[in-house]
């Protein structure tokens, strides 16, 4: 039977699988994962392969679908290329629904004939996660006079590889890959892989895929899966099982890379023409559908900007702020939060107001149980209320020490508390602190402010350990923007220039699904970024540790004591306990 020419262009599904963690696993350990990449085997903080995603496609009879409709010869096809893009993260569970066509036939002559096909998948979440481009090689269905595909080939640099990761698939291996979904004879019946040339059933070229995947992750991007952005790649030769592989890298360029996998002992190439693209995959659209968002301090500066973008994006927020003057004096009024909730209904989105004060407990509660009661749940929080009663030192009153300290600390403890709850049990949430420059580095002034402000980056360091596992990330932003706490403090023309909605960018990202990390502060302004961090130096170890050094000693060292030079970011704190610890202990 010839080609279907008239396939081409011709839509292929859509077709739905659904999988969870388990088929996740399952595909990691057929691809040689273990306790060395425990990120991919434990459904706790479980991270997805991005080649589960051919799996995923091929696995649900895709191949023979695409058979049936361009007529090719099932008795003489091959997987002969093989591209993935990827545009997000694979969820670890979820339906996917994968829709497709068939984009070219090239014609070989009496080699066969190129069928090329491109699908995308589609998660339940709404979320685009992949697309995939195949190219099957057909030997048996060439000479029907069409053209021939354009010459493509993979320039490798002439030089050392920059990584080479060696892979030992088991004797056993096609075994475990095979419950993924491809029960071809060809990997595990004997008498059928002699019918078919071979001295023992081979390894799935997809097994071996996989193996290549995993170590340009360990390569280019080590942990962080969710970098990969797209992988193309031709499959050369055939490889048994127990035999052990090369994967070779080439860095090429800013986020790219070439690369192959060869025999390890005849060097022979199994996996070539391999090109590799790694850098943040952040999808098209920050969206928040679905998600439920407190914001205090919201009614006005930069929460009534957080406010309005959250909900524009899909975000159902609950707009808190007493309405009480800028040093927190008064009994408020609850016409700055309704009229943030007029505009976003006036745009469409939903939003309820509330008034409570943050700096009680019984206050944090129930602007909660407004989000519970009006929306069901809580999934972000933006402590942003805060008040300033500024004066130095000496003239520091307890009282205006303890109002601020209790509306910006406390205030992001009472909040934070009761949300914190609900997002364990779902287990997600987002938290964001809000610091000051004030509290990084100290203001004239400003001791109060100051206090609670890198009180606040306190918090935020045990939060992110507790809400780790939960996947609750918690970060601080350290805004300069225009508001009415530094409109009399800072020169006009500087003023005018801070808009809050240049801060909005950082802060709607770090509340996103989209956010990589936890636990990071970042200073924000007028279209500035950074990162800002507790560094510890390398520091020195006076004496034998167990004799007291004299203060002469100490001065003796104190360049070494002091110095930044190699200095560590600490993430816990076992972390710089065991430095210490280590200091002490001889060196290999």
């Amino acid at each position: 039977m010839a080609l279907n020419l008239d396939s081409i262009g011709k839509p292929i599904g859509p077709v739905t699988k659904e999988y969870t963690w388990k088929d996740v696993v399952l595909y990691a350990l057929g691809v040689g994962a273990g306790f060395q990449e425990l990120e991919y085997c434990y459904e706790k903080d479980l991270k997805v392969l991005p080649s589960f995603s051919i799996a995923s496609i091929l696995n649900i009879d895709f191949l023979s679908i695409l058979a049936e409709t361009t007529n090719v010869n099932l008795a003489g096809i091959l997987h002969g290329e093989q591209e993935l893009i990827f545009h997000n993260p694979i969820p670890s569970e979820g339906t996917l629904t994968t829709t497709g066509r068939v984009t070219d036939i090239y014609d070989k002559g009496d080699r066969g004939a190129l069928v090329v096909a491109e699908f995308d998948t589609v998660h339940s979440n709404g979320k685009k996660l992949y697309t995939s481009i195949i190219t099957l090689f057909s030997r048996l269905d060439g000479g029907f006079g069409g053209p021939d595909a354009p010459p493509k080939e993979v320039a490798f640099p002439d030089r050392e590889p920059d990584h080479v990761i060696e892979g030992v698939p088991t004797r056993d291996q096609p075994l475990i890959y095979r419950l993924t979904g491809d029960v071809f004879q060809l990997h595990v019946d004997p008498e059928f892989a002699k019918m078919a040339g071979f001295e023992k059933p081979i390894m799935h070229g997809l097994c071996t895929h996989g193996y290549a995947c995993r170590a340009l992750i360990q390569s280019l991007v080590p942990g962080r899966p969710e970098r990969m952005r797209r992988m193309n790649c031709r499959f050369s030769k055939t490889l048994y099982p127990g035999e052990a592989v090369k994967t070779l890298v080439w860095k090429t360029g800013e986020g790219r890379a070439v690369w192959k996998t060869v025999h390890s002992e005849t060097g022979a190439e199994i996996i070539t023409n391999g090109e590799c693209e790694y850098g943040d995959v952040i999808g098209e659209t920050v969206r928040f559908d679905d998600r439920v968002a407190v914001v205090t301090g919201a009614g006005a500066g930069l929460g009534r900007v957080y406010a309005l973008e959250l909900a524009k994006r899909g975000a159902r927020v609950v707009v808190n702020d007493l309405g009480g003057a800028r040093d927190g004096s008064g009994n408020g009024t609850s016409s700055p939060a309704q009229a943030v909730v007029n505009e976003i209904r006036e745009l469409g989105g939903e939003a309820v107001a509330n008034f409570d004060n943050v700096a009680t407990p019984e206050g944090g509660e129930s602007i909660i149980k407004t989000a519970l009661d009006a929306f069901g749940t809580v999934d972000i929080v933006i402590n942003n209320a805060g008040i300033l009663r500024d004066k130095s030192f000496t003239k520091m009153e307890p009282d205006n020490w303890g109002a601020v300290l209790a509306v910006h600390l406390n205030g992001a403890c009472n909040v934070t508390r009761p949300a914190f709850k609900v997002m364990k049990e779902k287990g997600y949430g987002r938290v964001i602190m809000t610091t000051s420059a004030a509290g990084l580095y100290g203001n004239f002034g400003q001791t109060n402010y100051s206090a609670a402000k890198m009180a606040l980056v306190g918090l935020m360091n045990a939060l992110k350990i507790e809400g780790e596992k939960y996947n609750i990330k918690v970060n601080t932003v350290a805004p300069l923007a225009a508001s009415r706490l530094t409109e009399d403090i800072m020169p006009e023309d500087l003023f005018k220039k801070m808009k809050p909605e240049f801060v909005s960018p950082m802060t709607l990202f770090l509340c996103s699904e989209d956010c990589p990390v936890t636990g990071n502060i970042y200073n924000v302004g007028m279209g500035f970024f950074n990162r800002a961090a507790v560094v510890t130096g390398k520091g020195t170890v006076l004496g034998d540790g167990k004799a007291v050094p004299s203060p002469e000693e100490l001065m003796a060292k104190l360049g070494d004591v002091t110095t930044m030079d190699q200095g560590r970011e600490f993430k816990h704190l076992n972390d710089q306990v065991g430095d210490i610890m280590a200091a002490f202990s001889p060196k290999a």
